[in-house]
């Protein structure tokens, strides 16, 4: 520990030595990447310097008045806004349930649940993707045929993806399915801390079930609800692979969010400037996340 002169307690170095190693590996990782990421961004690389070797030409501020001078750009973060925004609200409105549910149910039907989320949790997004893809299929889809077994509904051999809204509307749910084990299991977790004296307080003064969630259940798992909801929104602000696994890696222009689009203007037009420009104002738009997310983790810290 090190000596402080003022007299005060020593602050120990273990925790930073204990630390040391995965900031390293994480300033190795991702710390050359998002240098070159950023230096990229203000120059013009075209293929002739990929493929030479040669040197890109300086660019300046010309890639972000290009993007940011751009409508099409704006629709595309418009779009991932309102992409985010859905996603999260229902992943937190499910996952709310699913905890209430769990909190209710016996012991081993509460085990086999978490057994079940954490099984969808694990779940790789290439086989959840896969998995969606058979159920909205057009010509084999159980989505289609089921729906077509109802009266007055004929589906057969629907594409839900010709409508960007129906696609969309496929690709909010292969999100929301592997989003809502992580938002169930941790609000549940901060369901079982409340004491059971302040619900049982309120119902004997009275308290409906729905005052009883308004003023009491919510109030104590709040700072963890907006954890987990901050969380959830820097996650699904850079979805990507749901998006281009579902559209078999050639989504259109009515499906880009911003990691598409940059993914497609650095690789599949060959504008590597641009879409460095695109993925770093998707990353300072994160960051304004993080920042979010990092506040709440400290207010909880304070309140604990």
């Amino acid at each position: 520990m090190s000596a402080d002169p003022a007299g005060r307690r020593p602050r120990p170095r273990l925790p930073y030595l204990l630390i040391a190693p995965s900031f390293l590996a994480l300033l190795v990782v991702l710390g050359y990447p998002l240098v070159d990421m950023v230096t990229l961004a203000f120059q013009d690389m075209t293929r002739k310097e990929l493929f030479s070797g040669a040197a890109p030409p300086w660019a300046g501020l010309g890639q972000f008045r290009t993007i940011l001078g751009d409508g099409f750009f704006w629709t595309v973060v418009a779009r991932t806004a309102l992409f985010t925004l859905v996603c999260v609200s229902l992943t937190m409105v499910l996952g709310l349930i699913v905890a209430l549910l769990m909190r209710r149910t016996s012991p081993w039907v509460r085990a086999v649940l978490a057994g079940v989320l954490v099984a969808v949790w694990a779940m790789p997004v290439m086989v959840a993707a896969a998995i969606f893809r058979w159920l909205f299929d057009a010509d084999y889809g159980l989505v289609n045929w089921l729906l077509t077994t109802l009266p007055g509904i004929d589906l057969a051999r629907h594409n839900w993806f010709t409508d960007p809204w129906q696609g969309f509307a496929v690709i909010t749910a292969v999100v929301v399915w592997g989003a809502l084990p992580f938002a169930a299991v941790s609000l549940h977790a901060a369901l079982t801390q409340i004491p059971p004296e302040l619900e049982e307080a309120a119902l004997i003064d009275g308290a409906r079930p729905s005052q009883l969630f308004r003023y009491v259940t919510f109030p104590a798992i709040k700072p963890l609800f907006v954890m987990v909801t901050t969380l959830m929104a820097i996650w699904d602000f850079g979805v990507f692979n749901q998006i281009w696994l579902m559209r078999g890696g050639q989504p259109e222009r009515e499906y880009y969010l911003l990691g598409v689009y940059s993914f497609i203007e650095s690789f599949a037009v060959n504008r590597y400037s641009t879409g460095a420009a695109i993925a770093l104002v998707t990353v300072v738009l994160l960051l304004a996340g993080a920042v979010v997310y990092l506040r709440q983790m400290l207010r909880l810290g304070e309140a604990e």
